[in-house]
């Protein structure tokens, strides 16, 4: 019985959150913004910021440390997967569909209401791509990161299993075998059905706005609910293949089909503009990279623009960093230390960086310097529908429409299945998770899902 308790504790407090979600939205979400704005940005942002901040310096000191030749796993072991596969299910899981939702509709969000000054000038549009450099690059992926790291060593150099309450043995001891140890597991599988949720729940508006704007699929919630129980039967058939086939070939594909639909704006688009903002933001990214880290506004009431952005991007990094740090240590067996920070937080920074610079850099141009300011406007009235309609600008939009929602279909799948896959290791405390249990987290994802 007692190897159930993680996995009956972490199904009663889920179950229960999605009857409250059910019975009473308005309420749950109420209280949603009173954590986030009242209580995280009134009383522990200053917290987050630094948590943030010291991850990323700890990554990057290991990583170019004398502990960075440390390998994963025995001095015999070699990758599991070659470094592109690799890599692409670090990136899949990692990032998902969030590429897609704020590609376009944050840095134009920024643009209109900066963090400070005023919106809508060069200035703004300066600071724009700057906090969302800042937002996708270093501070998520090392929180993922961090996570990962701490996982895999416990797993492949002390011969732990894959639950994140053996991390604590330096601090907690034996206590970690105790309740605990249990408790910690519970809430960080609740973490992880939290944090995937809030990016599935985005890929599924967005799917249906997709739909909706191609072929006038109109986007109800009856529709919703529907592409959530094929996705589901889609996810569940590739978490059951298991983790050499049907995850490991969708992110493949997907990676791929990224970056052809990344290399369509790039030469469709104002490619000379795009080089620029890429460059520039890059500068102004890393010239206030300390400044950015350490900002707070301690004296002026009222200001809740971080709790908005900063925080809440921290508290989600970290929760889904829970997710992804498992299943990042899971494919990373035989890696080095450095190999594993470099690839898990430094490539995925700079390539996501690429893709921001690129829609990014592509929306504002069209609202400062072709003066098309429905852009704007479609963004403030409706973010799911915005991007499809920023794709109708370029020459072979509607080509790049398709491609872009069967590539919200594959990430959407990579990411559940990932997540079915984790899951399944933290209540069995085992790599090889058993199809029952994938089945099991793939019908509790989609009840959550289908909250929303």
């Amino acid at each position: 019985m007692k190897r159930y308790v993680v996995l009956i504790g972490a199904l009663i407090i889920t179950f229960l959150l999605v009857l409250i979600g059910i019975i009473n939205p308005e309420g749950l979400g109420e209280f949603s913004e009173y954590l986030l704005n009242d209580l995280i940005g009134g009383y522990f942002g200053w917290y987050y910021m630094l948590v943030a901040f010291f991850i990323v310096v700890i990554c990057l000191y290991t990583a170019f440390s004398k502990y960075g030749s440390i390998k994963l796993g025995r001095d015999s072991d070699q990758p599991e997967f070659k470094k592109f596969t690799w890599i692409a299910m670090l990136y899949s899981a990692g990032i998902a569909i969030s590429l897609y939702f704020w590609g376009v509709a944050e840095p134009v969000l920024h643009y209109m209401e900066p963090p400070g000054g005023e919106g809508e000038t060069k200035e703004a549009a300066d600071l724009a791509m700057q906090y969302t450099y800042f937002h996708w690059a270093l501070h998520s992926f090392g929180a993922y990161t961090i996570t990962g790291l701490f996982m895999a060593y416990f797993q492949y150099r002390k011969n732990s299993p894959p639950l994140i309450n053996y991390a604590f043995y330096p601090l907690l001891g034996d206590r970690i075998h105790g309740p605990i140890g249990q408790i910690i597991n519970i809430i960080t599988i609740f973490a992880v059905i939290g944090g995937i949720t809030t990016s599935l729940g985005l890929g599924v508006m967005q799917m249906g706005a997709g739909f909706d704007y191609a072929w006038g699929i109109e986007n109800t919630p009856n529709t919703q609910i529907f592409m959530i129980l094929i996705l589901t039967v889609m996810f569940i058939t590739s978490a059951y293949s298991g983790i050499h086939r049907g995850i490991k070939w969708l992110s493949n594909i997907n990676i791929v089909l990224a970056l052809t639909i990344l290399c369509l704006f790039f030469i469709l688009g104002p490619t000379t503009n795009i080089l620029e903002t890429i460059v520039n933001g890059t500068g102004n990214y890393l010239s206030n990279f300390i400044n950015m880290s350490f900002h707070m506004e301690p004296f002026i009431e009222g200001y809740d623009w971080q709790a908005g952005w900063d925080f809440f991007y921290w508290g989600w990094a970290i929760s889904f960093g829970v997710f992804v740090g498992l299943f990042m240590a899971r494919i990373s067996k035989g890696r080095t230390i450095r190999e594993f920070i470099i690839g898990a937080m430094v490539v995925p920074s700079v390539a996501t960086m690429i893709w921001y610079g690129t829609l990014g850099g592509s929306a504002l141009y069209n609202i400062i310097n072709l003066g098309n300011n429905e852009l704007a406007n479609q963004i403030l009235a409706d973010m799911d529908t915005a991007l499809f309609y920023f794709m109708d600008l370029f020459p072979l939009g509607s080509v790049i429409i398709v491609l872009t929602l069967v590539s919200l279909v594959i990430f959407f799948v990579t990411s559940a299945d990932s997540t079915v896959y984790v899951l399944g290791m933290y209540s069995e405390g085992t790599t090889t998770p058993t199809n029952r249990s994938k089945i099991l987290w793939g019908i509790v994802i989609a009840g959550w899902q289908s909250r929303y």
